[in-house]
């Protein structure tokens, strides 16, 4: 089977679907047009997306009245960078950014994927922070950029 649009979100449904059958991804493979995926029953699907609309946690892929399958995201290994002030999110901000890290922001926390160097450098700028397996609905996208 070939998926080529996604069907709406979880999230947006007024009762769970009966039957589910979940796609475990990573959250990097969510920026992904074109893959092969393989649902926790051992259905195999290929997913080719021709709209501009990236994968998230909980879409639906496919839907009949019986049974969804369904993107599930796995967690990944975080960075929850949690400032004590504006100066301080301002300083790790523009740190991590020279070093074009990808972050993405939650209730006054900044999360990156874990990076031994970043740990090293919360820790020398006492910077309140934790280790999570988060799971992200959405992938760390690095923003096109060049120094010129």
């Amino acid at each position: 089977m070939i998926i080529e649009q996604i069907i709406g979100n979880v999230k947006e449904l007024e009762k769970a679907p009966h039957h589910v059958e979940r796609v475990y991804l990573r959250s990097d493979d969510l920026v992904k047009k074109i893959q092969r995926v393989k649902t926790d029953h051992g259905k195999e699907l290929g997913i080719r997306l021709k709209q501009g609309k990236e994968l998230e946690d909980g879409d639906i892929l496919y839907q009949d009245k019986k049974n969804s399958i369904i993107i599930s995201v796995l967690a990944d290994d975080v960075i929850v960078i949690k400032p004590t002030s504006i100066l301080q999110m301002g300083e790790i901000a523009h740190q991590l950014g020279n070093r074009h890290l990808p972050a993405q922001f939650e209730n006054n926390e900044m999360i990156v994927q874990y990076d031994y160097l970043v740990e090293r450098l919360l820790v020398e700028l006492d910077v309140p922070y934790t280790r999570e397996e988060r799971k992200m609905s959405k992938a760390f996208k690095h923003i096109g950029h060049s120094h010129d």
